[in-house]
């Protein structure tokens, strides 16, 4: 802070500095009372804590403090401001960890639901949300972004497919907010898409064509067959009810009820059973605004006569020829058939009815009802262990009579296994600069389903760059371009296998590919030259500037050395930090400007590099007083004669400064006058030249102590030179001069600062010298004279004249080189009057 302020802390009283008061931004600097330099303190500085509403006004964060410097004599009040910059230290936030989006199921294609939980990062501009992307979009999904006019993001999710409730019913994935950060830092939260049933679905029967054997000695109220609808919406869209077709006679309907809940029809009337008869029961399955199902179901009417037991099965699974198909998801204890013993001993003698055969399967008598079982699952039934089972339901009665009844049972297959992959998590490692369309691997997953259920197509992710292309069917991944290390080090996207089935199921995989680094990156500066501006007499090893180099490789190809080229012997430069250095202080007037070129190698195999141009130029520091190189010497003079007139140009002063700029810009000035009438010369502040203001009366030796000063800051320097003109007719005695110069007394002299009235002095009555009162008495005595000495002086003068001619042509001419910014230069000539001592 010292030298920004341009104090001076050699000073005695030294200078001190404080921190006069503390505030809260006071915690996070400290400050050295002795040389003023500021410090960051042990706290950490958070921009989001200290300034938590500069974010929403897009304001800066600014510490501000007050500086004392002291003691009073050197009193400053210093306002210091640290702007503290924004870091990306901060990963996007969502409000909640799960966020719900509700879709109808009839959603057109592009229709847009907003995600109103959008995340939030407390990092300013490019460091904020910059982007929203989902993990899975299952095909049917897509995530836009659009942004307001207070820059805030919002994410909207597009329909991009025909949804479907009774298919899939929900979708869960993550939907990921990423910042604009490098590396950037995401957000995540549960996206659960839930898709809600309109009623587009109609009642279908399971089967459409029952057949009931119904036996003469049926007993009133037993259920004969149970229809079964369903609507696979939900809800009131779902309500099914049954009734009899109106072509179904009252007959018919008498005799076998209906009801409409349950689909459940019994007998509710006596059979005749003298001889066999055929019903054709038409049911409808009703909905809210559908067609009505149809389902025909056939009752045969058996005559029962006497004779041996039999077993009579009636199926309730789907059965064709003896040959049960069961579902394999069907649940634990579904019914597949009832078997009604006839024919019983009627005196009481136990009949048995057993199950042969192994599986899942147990025979049981029906609750209460005497002479009838019932074949049920024991367990769920799965195709990928057993395809098939063969039952024999046997009856034995006390005479030892077995009659057997064969039932094959076929489990049929459905999509309830997902493909499965191998792994996981599949990392791929490529060097970059492959060529187009390498091979990166090969995906595999297996599903256990039959046929085409167990059919597996590979799909990329939604996440997955354009670049890479995966075979649907073998699953081999490929990139179709070359890959930059550079651009991108690592992809991360998700990769899909889906099966065939009905409904559809797929499982996820993660693919990391990682571009592994070549040495295909030269060293770049971050400028192609550089220019820096010291001043000179700049301290040794000083820091000069630094030059910024990046290499876009990575480790050892990525590392640089810097070498200087040239001026190796002068300057020095710090690989590490690249802080070019001078060995020794630089001084201008020596040499002005430098060109370094400086090299930039990496540590790759071969190593690559780069050059750049460095120049130094050395600012003027006022480090040189004037020179004057005429009058060459306060011993000299100049013969100024008496009849001179004023106006008259008389000699000038010359002086050169070695600095440039407004610290070589010189201003002459009179400060002291000696001898002759006060006021007979002045001095051109521009140029040094002396002219004569009054006209000449009294004769002799006029001395003249001009001041050559400079314009430089913060202090100009100057230097003095004396002028001596001597007013005569002709210089007859040399010696007296040269006395005068040498010997004389100096007397009270005019001083006036060069600065003032535009660097010009005009001599009024009070430059006159303390002896103007005896000049004055002397001047009325010699009145009087006057008319006497007069005639006798003309005379004189007429003589003195041709002798001062003669010596006119003695005078000399002085030639004077001038060396100026190191570089020679020929200085104009100047012609001069002077006269040797």
């Amino acid at each position: 802070m010292g030298s920004d302020l341009h104090l001076d802390l050699s000073l005695d009283p030294h200078v001190l500095f404080s921190l006069p008061q503390k505030k809260p931004s006071d915690q996070y600097v400290t400050l050295n009372s002795t040389t003023g330099q500021l410090f960051t303190s042990g706290n950490e500085i958070d921009r989001e804590t200290l300034c938590p509403d500069a974010s929403e006004y897009n304001q800066g964060c600014v510490l501000s403090l007050d500086v004392f410097v002291l003691p009073q004599q050197y009193f400053q009040l210093v306002k210091v401001k640290i702007l503290v910059e924004d870091v990306n230290d901060n990963r996007p936030r969502f409000p909640t960890g799960e966020i719900r989006v509700s879709i109808p199921e009839n959603t057109q294609v592009n229709t847009r639901f907003t995600v109103e939980q959008s995340a939030t990062d407390p990092d300013l501009g490019f460091h904020g949300v910059q982007t929203y992307w989902l993990v899975n979009d299952f095909g049917v999904f897509t995530l836009d972004v659009e942004e307001n006019e207070g820059g805030e993001l919002t994410p909207f999710l597009i329909v991009t497919d025909e949804l479907d409730r009774e298919r899939q019913e929900e979708y869960v994935t993550d939907i990921i907010a990423e910042d604009g950060g490098l590396p950037p830092l995401l957000g995540t939260a549960t996206l659960r898409i839930i898709i809600t049933d309109v009623n587009d679905n109609c009642p279908q029967f399971t089967e459409s064509q029952v057949n009931v054997t119904l036996y003469g000695n049926t007993t009133k109220g037993e259920q004969l067959s149970r229809l079964h609808a369903f609507d696979p919406d939900q809800g009131a869209n779902a309500v099914i009810s049954y009734a009899y077709s109106d072509r179904v006679p009252g007959e018919a309907r008498a005799l076998f009820h209906l009801d409409r809940i349950t689909g459940v029809i019994k007998l509710s009337g006596q059979i005749n059973t003298a001889t066999g008869k055929f019903y054709k029961l038409t049911v409808l399955a009703n909905g809210p605004g559908c067609i009505p199902a149809v389902a025909m179901v056939t009752v045969h009417v058996i005559r029962v006569a006497s004779g041996p037991p039999v077993i009579m099965p009636r199926y309730i699974a789907a059965e064709k020829d003896g040959v049960v198909t069961m579902k394999e998801s069907e649940p634990p204890f579904s019914p597949i058939a009832f078997f009604t013993v006839k024919n019983t001993d009627q005196r009481g003698q136990r009949t048995e009815c057993l199950l042969e055969g192994s599986g899942p399967f147990r025979l049981s008598p029906y609750k209460v009802f005497k002479n009838e079982y019932l074949l049920e699952t024991t367990e769920p039934l799965d195709y990928e262990q057993r395809q098939d089972y063969e039952l024999t339901v046997v009856l034995r009665n006390p005479r030892g009579l077995i009659i057997k009844t064969f039932i094959k049972i076929l489990v049929q297959d459905e999509n309830d296994n997902a493909p499965v992959f191998k792994q996981s998590l599949c990392e791929v490692s490529v060097e970059e600069n492959n060529p187009p369309n390498s091979f990166l691997a090969q995906l595999q997953a297996t599903d256990q389903d039959s046929e085409a259920r167990g059919e597996v197509i590979y799909l990329l992710g939604s996440d997955a760059p354009s670049i890479f292309l995966l075979d649907r069917l073998t699953g081999v991944l490929t990139v179709s371009t070359s890959l930059d290390r550079e651009e991108k080090q690592t992809y991360r996207f998700m990769v899909r296998a889906v099966d065939r089935g009905t409904p559809r199921r797929e499982s996820i995989a993660t693919v990391v590919i990682t571009v592994l680094d070549r040495n295909d990156n030269s060293p770049r500066f971050i400028n192609k030259d550089f220019t820096f501006f010291v001043p000179e007499n700049f301290p040794g090893f000083g820091e000069i500037g630094v030059l910024s180099v990046t290499d876009a490789d990575a480790g050892e190809n990525g590392w640089v050395a810097l070498s200087i080229l040239n001026g190796s012997d002068i300057f020095v430069i710090d690989t590490g930090r690249g802080a070019l250095r001078a060995r020794t202080p630089l001084d201008r007037e020596q040499q002005g400007t430098y060109y370094l070129w400086i090299e930039a190698v990496d540590g790759g195999e071969p190593s690559l590099s780069c050059l750049t141009m460095v120049t130094v130029l050395l600012l003027d520091v006022n480090d040189n007083p004037p020179i004057v190189l005429f009058p060459q010497s306060n011993q000299s003079y100049m013969l100024v004669l008496p009849s001179t007139l004023p106006g008259t140009s008389i000699t000038e002063v010359y002086a050169v400064d070695k600095d440039t700029g407004m610290n070589a810009v010189i201003a002459y000035s009179i400060i002291k006058r000696k001898g002759g009438e006060p006021g007979s010369f002045d001095i051109d502040p521009d140029t040094g030249n002396i002219t004569l203001k009054r006209e000449l009366s009294d004769r002799g030796l006029y001395s003249l102590l001009v001041k050559v000063s400079d314009h430089g800051q913060p202090e100009p320097l100057h230097s003095t030179v004396l002028v001596n003109l001597f007013v005569n007719e002709t210089v007859s005695n040399e010696s007296y001069i040269q006395s005068l110069l040498t010997g004389e007394a100096e007397t009270q002299m005019e001083e006036k600062p060069w600065y003032v009235g535009k660097l010009t002095e005009r001599p009024g009555r009070e430059d006159v010298f303390p002896c103007q009162p005896l000049l004055i008495a002397l001047s009325v005595t010699c009145l009087g004279l006057f008319c006497i000495v007069v005639t006798l002086t003309a005379y004189i003068c007429c003589k003195k004249l041709k002798k001062w001619k003669k010596h006119q042509m003695k005078r000399l001419e002085v030639e004077m080189p001038l060396k100026m910014n190191g570089d020679l230069q020929d200085v104009d000539r100047k012609r001069m009057e002077i006269s040797n001592i």
